[in-house]
């Protein structure tokens, strides 16, 4: 079973007012932790196992931000593939280090993928690299002028956080 075959943890209101204390302070204690939400040490670290087991948390690497790396650009690139070589495409992306994501999708396209780049070279670099990649049959690259809204969960914390 893979992970993405394993059923995904259910969190509660306890859960996400605990996920919402780690999004203020990341490098609190369990003691902390249980102390700002009157819980027990214990249930902290029960919950805290729990989701590092489950997978509910992200990897570390998440919250750096390429940009601090040198990658100043950033881009959406659409990609129609033949099917019959669809896992081939995705782990062959999967090795493009420039590749930040890869979603499967309906509709015209097969996938969409993040990339970033150093600069205009370095993106026209990568664009040839994915064109290149056996089973990839065209794509379309829309580069990202700003963004505007960043990954969050932190409102769907906040609403599963409040009592019922």
């Amino acid at each position: 079973m893979t992970s993405r075959d394993a059923p995904e943890p259910v969190l509660d209101s306890t859960d996400a007012r605990l996920l919402l204390e780690l999004t203020t302070s990341p490098r609190a204690t369990g003691v902390e932790l249980a102390a700002r939400l009157g819980l027990s040490r214990n249930t902290v670290q029960a919950r805290l196992a729990r989701w590092e087991a489950a997978g509910v948390l992200g990897s570390f690497e998440l919250r750096v931000r390429p940009r601090a790396l040198g990658y100043r650009l950033s881009a959406f690139v659409a990609v129609v593939v033949d099917q019959h070589r669809l896992d081939a495409v995705v782990g062959d992306l999967a090795e493009v280090p420039e590749v930040t994501e890869v979603y499967g999708m309906t509709g015209p396209t097969d996938l969409t993928v993040r990339v970033v780049a150093r600069d205009t070279d370095d993106l026209y670099r990568i664009a040839g690299q994915i064109l290149r990649i056996p089973g990839v049959v065209r794509t379309n690259m829309s580069l990202v002028m700003q963004e505007l809204v960043g990954p969050r969960t932190e409102p769907l914390l906040k609403r599963l956080a409040e009592p019922d």
